[in-house]
């Protein structure tokens, strides 16, 4: 049983001063961790992120293990039954805290450390079992190597990539301005090649490195699979064998429709699925 409600510097408050930098310019890193039975599933790797980030953007004076023992009584006091099996998505966010009016960061020292529950989305079993329909998002991604690959809190181009999506799909396809295909709205896109080959959108310029990215490149490796890392055009995806989505809370999406191509499920997003789902 979950009971959400939201930490802020480790107090249950749903507030936050007007004056943090995380609602003044974005200026902070967060994390979206999956929780089952009452555990952060792969909590290291998400905290290796989170820091990642905050080393990219200068923001010092977060102690990682009072974090992680907020994190821990967090969840504690909110999944009431943890061998229910229950699971619930923990939402991280840390700002470089409040500060006056202007961008400059001089004399922010004391950063803000938000922790929200939610549940877990209701994402139908045949979005799995089945595969999803995609589209192609006409908004761009910008090129800034310097925030590529974390999660920093300006995501507006995220947002309005996925104001495109609507109901008729599940996902979109979203480009940068190279017209290189790069992630999706949501979720990292693999491209099956053949059933020796699966190519992964190169993320050093802009995008998010997912925590379930990095554990499908583990896996395929592991499945004697070579996974290449590079540009991706659109015209790959049309040719693909085959086509999938991942994030830590989806896991694994096949891609069922692009335009008017279909797609297989083929027997190594079978069995990738049924790796990753011990893991992840």
């Amino acid at each position: 049983m979950i009971s959400p409600f939201t930490w802020v510097n480790g107090k249950a408050t749903d507030s936050l001063a007007v004056s943090d930098r995380g609602l003044q310019y974005g200026d902070g890193v967060w994390e979206t961790i999956a929780i089952k039975q009452g555990q952060a599933v792969q909590l290291a790797a998400h905290l290796f992120r989170l820091k990642r980030g905050l080393t990219a953007l200068a923001i010092e004076g977060v102690d990682e293990a009072l974090l992680k023992q907020e994190i821990s009584q967090y969840i504690a006091q909110c999944v009431t039954s943890p061998s229910s099996g229950a699971a619930a998505v923990l939402k991280v966010i840390i700002t470089r805290g409040s500060g006056g009016r202007g961008y400059s960061p001089l004399g922010c020292h004391t950063p803000t450390r938000i922790l929200s529950l939610h549940p877990w989305p209701d994402y139908p079993d045949s979005y799995s079992r089945e595969g999803v329909d995609i589209t192609l998002c006409e908004t761009r991604l910008s090129h800034n190597p310097q925030l590529a690959g974390f999660k920093h809190l300006n995501r507006l181009e995220q947002v309005l990539a996925r104001a495109e999506v609507g109901s008729d799909f599940q996902e979109g396809l979203v480009r940068d301005y190279d017209d290189h295909i790069i992630e999706a709205t949501m979720s990292n896109v693999f491209v099956v090649k053949d059933s020796q080959t699966v190519i992964t959108p190169d993320l050093k310029n802009c995008g998010i490195e997912g925590i379930a990215r990095s554990c499908i490149i583990d896996c395929l490796g592991e499945m004697g699979i070579e996974v290449k890392i590079g540009a991706v055009s659109l015209t790959e995806i049309e040719q693909a064998e085959g086509l999938f989505l991942s994030n830590s809370v989806m896991k694994i999406w096949p891609v069922r429709k692009f335009r008017d191509i279909g797609y297989q499920i083929t027997d190594s997003i079978k069995e990738l699925q049924k790796r990753i789902a011990v893991i992840l």
